[in-house]
């Protein structure tokens, strides 16, 4: 039963999540809000919303592993599961994407959110810092694309790009885009409600630790939409979206989701996470470097790599 309400609760949360997107892009680009702005902003909000969710709730119902566990799980599974099976099924050039700027405010970000996790259990205060930090970045983003505009940036996306990638439509009647964001809003929490109590019970009934069912089945579960945006833009040769999402997906888990979460804290930080998964996520991400910073393809022999490294990762865990 308790399967059951995790499975459903992920069912909710991806499906509310799409729906949430779907009629927030299509309702900005009626607007005639830039695309790159819409990409930073709605798009990573939208295939982050289920972490949030979840994050929130757990630290609510006294469950702070599972939001902890559930975000740096799901910073992990991006890098190594997102990338691998897209990198697999069709081989990307990442030689020429435009990452290198994001790339390095990911590993600062990263840092930055270990160090905080060693100064004790998450509070208000550390949640304030990973807010300004969030501020901070989505400023950049803005300025970005406004000099993008200018003519002064390159690599911009386009409308129509973003809205096929996403499956969105910018001509959307008014009453369905306000359909399918009333759906994304009222499914979310319900869904995290659902998985929560599905999570917990089964951590408990099963001698399974919370920050283990976060780090491994909720973390690969919110995953999912990070999953199908890579697999569909690496299926196109876009190989510069399939790493930027990783790498905004990776960034907004942190400042957002736990800088919020930790509005409802305090979240405690266990010697697990401390002396083995914040490491763990800080080489994974150390190994994108590889990829932003030479002319080395992403190709099905690193795929295989990464996912041979998030299986280890995951057996460790369970056994």
């Amino acid at each position: 039963m308790d399967i059951i309400l995790v499975l459903s609760g992920l069912v909710i949360l991806l499906v509310a999540g799409d729906f949430l997107v779907k009629g927030a892009v299509s309702l900005s680009l009626r607007l005639g809000i830039p695309a790159l702005i819409v990409s930073f902003t709605i798009v990573g909000f939208g295939t982050s919303a289920p972490e949030l969710l979840i994050a929130v709730q757990s630290a609510l119902e006294g469950a702070p592993g599972l939001a902890l566990g559930n975000v740096v799980g799901s910073n992990i599974a991006n890098i190594l599961l997102v990338l691998g099976i897209p990198a697999i099924l069709a081989p990307m050039d990442t030689s020429r994407c435009n990452t290198k700027r994001t790339y390095i405010q990911m590993m600062g970000v990263s840092v930055i959110f270990v160090a905080l996790c060693y100064l004790g259990p998450l509070y208000i205060w550390q949640g304030l810092v990973l807010v300004t930090l969030l501020a901070a970045m989505l400023g950049d983003a803005f300025r970005s694309a406004r000099a993008s505009r200018n003519g002064v940036n390159i690599d911009d996306v386009t409308s129509e790009e973003l809205a096929e990638l996403q499956d969105a439509d910018p001509h959307m009647p008014v009453w369905r885009v306000v359909a399918y964001l009333l759906i994304g809003i009222i499914g979310l929490p319900f869904g995290a409600d659902v998985l929560i109590e599905g999570a917990i019970n089964l951590a408990r009934d099963n001698g399974i630790s919370e920050e283990v069912v976060g780090l491994t089945l909720v973390a690969v579960g919110t995953s999912l939409p990070e999953l199908a945006t890579t697999v569909v833009a690496a299926l196109r040769k876009q190989a510069d979206v399939a790493l930027g999402n990783v790498i905004g997906s990776n960034m907004f888990n942190l400042l957002a989701i736990m800088g919020v979460a930790s509005f409802f804290g305090p979240l405690g930080v266990s010697e697990q996470f401390l002396n083995v998964d914040l490491w763990i996520m800080l080489a994974a991400s150390a190994a994108l470097a590889i990829f932003v910073f030479t002319p080395l393809k992403l190709s099905r022999i690193w795929g295989i790599v990464f996912l041979a490294a998030y299986g280890t990762y995951v057996s460790f865990l369970l056994l």
